[in-house]
C-alpha cells in the first residue's frame, strides 16, 4: 500500500478509496483488533469448553477463528470479483451461533461442526446470488423474533460457566469476578462518552479478570507455557458425512443462524455506506452482495478448518464514525494484523486464560445487545397486529420448547428432538405464520384493454 499524506478534505477521509499512510491505516487497525479480538476468543473458548472438548481441540480453534476472521476481514475490504464489500467491515465470532455450535459438538463432535458449518457457508453464498427472493418470508418481524430468542437459548449454557472454578476457590470468588465484570461494562456504557463506550467490554473484561487474579482464579500459567510465535498442535476434524440424525436436527438451527448473520452482515454493509458517504449516493447493492458473499466464504475456511461461524461485527462503521477515516486501507490492515496476533499465542494465551465467571459475564452483557437488537428490527419493520402476533407467539412457543415446559416427552420424541431448541420452535413458528398471511392474501388481478377510445 502506498504511504502518501492523508486527502486534506475530512469528507475524502470517509471514502473508502481514501490515500491514507500506511502508520495511520495500521494505527486504526490495531484500535480496531483490540476491540474486536477478546469477543472473538471468548465466544469460541467458551463454546468448547461448554461442549467438553479436549485443551488440544480448543487450541486450535480459537487459532482457527482468529486466523479465518482476519483473512475474512481483508476480504471485505479488497473487494475481489463478487467477494467483498470494499470497505472496513470486521469479524468476529458471533454471540448468536454459541448454542449450535455446542449443540454440535456435544452431539457429533467438532466433525458434525465441520459439515454444519461448511452448510451453513453454501446456503449464505445461494443467499447473496438470490436476495431478493427470500425477502417476503424472512422479514426483519421473522429474524427479529428469530435474534430475541437467541439469548433464551444461549444463556442457560452461560449460567453453568458461572461456576466453573477450580474445586477449593472461595464461595465469593465467582459472584464476584463476575459482577465486578457485569458493573463496570455497565457503568462505562451508561454513562461514560462514546469513545470510552467502545472500550467497555475490554476495560470490564481487564477489571473482572483482576478480582479473578486476587482469588488465583486467572491462569498466569498458561501464559507463563505459551511460545511467543508459533501455531497450536493441529487437530483437524475430518467432516462427518454420515448426514445421520443429529446432522437433520440441527441444520435448520445453523441454517437461522446462516440467516440472522446474514441479515447483520446486509445492515452493516448498508451502514457502512451511509457512514462513509453520507447519503450522497445510492446504495450499491453489489457491494451488499459481494459482503455476504465474503461472509460465505470465511465461513468455509471456519468449517473445513473445524472451528464455530463467523459474523459481522460492528466496530468498523463504529469507528468511521468516531475517527472520520473510512479508507479501506484500514480493513486491510486490521485482517493482517488479526492474521498475525493469530500466531502469537502469548496474546492468545492472555485472553484464554480469563475465568469462566468473567467470560460468562461478559456474554450476558453481549446476549443482552442482541435482545435488544433483535426488539429494535421488530418494531422497526412497523408493528401492526399482524406482525404483533407472529413476533409474539413465536417468541413465547421458542421459550416455552426451550424450557420445556410444553409437552416435553412429545416434543424429545418428535424429529430426534428437533424442536427442543428454543430458536428453532420459535422460527418455524413465525416462518409459518408469515407464509400463511403471504398465501392468504388476495391475489392481484389484472385487466388489459386495447390501447382505443372504443375499449373505454
Amino acid at each position: 500500500m502506498a504511504t502518501g499524506a492523508p486527502d486534506p478534505n475530512p469528507a475524502d477521509l470517509r471514502r473508502p478509496d481514501a490515500n491514507i499512510p500506511l502508520p495511520l491505516a495500521t494505527g486504526l487497525a490495531l484500535q480496531i483488533a483490540a476491540l474486536n479480538l477478546p469477543g472473538a476468543v471468548l465466544i469460541a473458548t467458551v463454546v468448547f469448553q461448554a461442549a467438553g472438548q479436549p485443551e488440544s481441540v480448543l487450541l486450535w480453534a480459537v487459532f482457527a477463528s482468529v486466523a479465518a476472521c482476519g483473512a475474512t476481514t481483508m476480504l471485505q475490504a479488497f473487494r475481489a470479483g463478487r467477494f467483498g464489500a470494499g470497505h472496513i467491515l470486521a469479524i468476529g465470532t458471533p454471540g448468536a451461533a454459541i448454542a449450535v455450535s455446542v449443540a454440535a459438538l456435544a452431539a457429533g463432535g467438532p466433525g458434525l461442526l465441520v459439515t454444519l458449518v461448511i452448510a451453513l457457508a453454501l446456503f449464505q453464498f445461494a443467499f447473496s446470488a438470490r436476495l431478493s427472493l427470500f425477502r417476503r418470508v424472512l422479514t426483519p418481524t421473522v429474524t427479529g423474533t428469530v435474534m430475541m430468542l437467541t439469548p433464551v437459548t444461549v444463556m442457560p449454557v452461560m449460567f453453568q460457566q458461572l461456576e466453573n472454578v477450580p474445586a477449593g476457590t472461595p464461595a465469593v470468588a465467582a459472584p464476584l469476578c463476575a459482577l465486578t465484570t457485569l458493573l463496570v461494562i455497565a457503568g462505562l456504557v451508561l454513562k461514560a462518552r462514546q469513545g470510552l463506550r467502545l472500550w467497555a467490554p475490554v476495560i470490564g473484561i481487564v477489571a473482572g479478570s483482576a478480582v479473578a487474579a486476587i482469588f488465583g482464579l486467572y491462569d498466569f500459567g498458561r501464559i507463563g507455557r505459551a511460545a511467543w510465535i508459533g501455531i497450536p498442535a493441529v487437530e483437524w476434524p475430518a467432516p462427518d458425512l454420515g448426514f445421520g440424525p443429529e446432522f437433520w436436527t440441527l441444520l435448520p438451527g445453523f441454517l437461522f443462524i446462516g440467516l440472522v448473520c446474514t441479515i447483520q452482515t446486509v445492515s452493516g454493509a448498508v451502514a457502512i455506506q451511509r457512514v462513509c458517504w453520507g447519503g450522497s449516493r445510492a446504495v450499491d447493492f453489489r457491494a451488499v452482495q459481494g459482503a455476504v458473499a465474503a461472509d460465505g466464504a470465511g465461513n468455509l475456511m471456519s468449517g473445513f478448518a473445524g472451528t464455530m461461524p463467523l459474523g459481522f461485527r460492528p466496530m468498523g462503521a463504529t469507528m468511521v464514525e468516531i475517527t472520520g477515516i473510512g479508507s479501506r486501507r484500514i480493513g486491510i490492515a486490521l485482517g493482517a494484523a488479526t492474521i498475525a496476533l493469530a500466531f502469537l499465542p502469548k496474546a492468545l494465551a492472555a485472553i484464554l486464560a480469563i475465568p469462566g465467571p468473567v467470560a460468562a459475564a461478559f456474554i450476558t452483557v453481549t446476549m443482552a445487545a442482541i435482545f435488544v437488537i433483535g426488539m429494535k428490527m421488530v418494531v422497526q419493520d412497523g408493528l401492526d397486529y399482524r406482525k404483533g402476533l407472529v413476533a409474539g407467539v413465536g417468541f413465547w412457543i421458542g421459550a416455552g420448547f426451550e424450557s420445556g415446559a410444553v409437552f416435553p416427552e412429545m416434543v424429545s420424541g418428535f424429529a430426534g428432538g428437533f424442536l427442543q431448541n428454543g430458536m428453532i420452535a420459535g422460527g418455524v413458528a413465525a416462518i409459518a405464520m408469515t407464509l400463511f398471511v403471504e398465501l392468504a392474501k388476495p391475489r392481484r388481478s389484472r385487466l388489459e384493454l386495447a390501447f382505443d377510445r372504443s375499449a373505454l
